[in-house]
């Protein structure tokens, strides 16, 4: 299947499942917490064979190293204009954590930033992304899962707190890295043999859309205006002009700089709603921030990239 007919199907099993999840959410008498239970199998069972397997076959070359340093630096950057920004909403509590997240974590991956790449930079560019988001999960599950925790709960973070943590079973994936790693180390080649990742991807993006759109009200589209507007400030603003100054101070490979580019001008990533509803902060408010935020993408920023790409390309080079 050739890669355009797999975005195509990836990008079905987002709006089906969607869709799907906002058409039948009557029939729950509790949809978060059906939801919640949801996404947990998903996290037990599902992203850790998908985790353990790409990373397992990942060689990062030391010249590429910086791609997911720069993707590191980019949600951090996100993280601090969020936690700076904020007080300007006058929000606490799971209001303020669940903003601040969704300012930190953006759609870097296959159904947006990583096709996008491949769009403008053909095969190359697609292969660069995956190399430029292999920061995420450990990102995920080291940073943003502990602090909604902490939002949540109120809990000190102290000893306690990262015993509970790590021996909680959502964070499967984290400890599927760390296994990827030692069998690398270890001398261990990963096996050549037929693994499902396709169709286990696209089983774990459908889960989270069902998700989405089982605590998505269309009313709570235009609930949170000013949250949207800011969030669309920092996410399609302060993010790519400090990306853009950044690499005009220094210099990369063209494709390189391009890649880092484009990823700086996603929208914030459905992780964003997960982490709210598996921690119990604002979903609907997280829910209402994901979808504006991607129309906005999808209706402004997309055919501004496409229109200026070679203007933005010559200045960072």
């Amino acid at each position: 299947m050739s890669f355009t007919a797999k975005f195509f199907l990836f990008q079905t099993m987002i709006l089906v499942p969607f869709v799907s999840g906002y058409l039948t959410k009557r029939r729950y008498g509790n949809p978060e917490t059906f939801t919640k239970r949801l996404i947990r199998l998903n996290l037990i069972v599902v992203e850790p064979l998908i985790v353990l397997w790409s990373i397992w076959g990942l060689t990062l070359k030391t010249d590429l190293a910086f791609l997911p340093l720069a993707g590191l630096l980019m949600v951090l950057c996100g993280l601090f204009l969020g936690t700076y920004l904020v007080p300007l909403l006058k929000h606490s509590g799971r209001a303020r954590g669940s903003f601040i997240i969704s300012a930190s974590i953006a759609n870097h991956g296959f159904t947006m930033g990583g096709f996008l790449c491949y769009i403008f930079l053909g095969e190359k560019g697609l292969g660069l992304s995956f190399i430029f988001i292999a920061y995420f999960i450990p990102y995920l599950f080291l940073v943003i899962f502990p602090y909604a925790r902490l939002v949540a709960t109120g809990e000190r973070y102290n000893m306690l707190f990262v015993r509970n943590f790590l021996l909680n079973p959502q964070n499967m994936p984290l400890y599927a890295i760390i296994a990827a790693i030692l069998l690398r180390a270890m001398g261990f080649e990963r096996p050549r043999i037929f693994f499902p990742i396709d169709l286990l991807l696209m089983l774990s993006i459908a889960v989270y859309y069902f998700a989405l759109g089982v605590n998505f009200l269309i009313r709570d589209l235009f609930a949170f205006n000013r949250d949207n507007l800011l969030l669309c400030s920092i996410r399609f603003l302060f993010v790519p002009l400090i990306t853009m100054l950044i690499l005009t101070a220094v210099h990369l490979d063209p494709d390189v700089e391009a890649v880092i580019l484009i990823e700086s001008c996603m929208p914030v990533a459905v992780y964003s709603v997960m982490s709210s509803v598996l921690f119990d902060l604002d979903a609907k408010r997280a829910s209402s921030m994901f979808v504006f935020n991607t129309i906005v993408f999808l209706a402004v920023v997309f055919p501004c990239l496409f229109w200026f790409k070679g203007i933005l390309l010559r200045i960072i080079a």
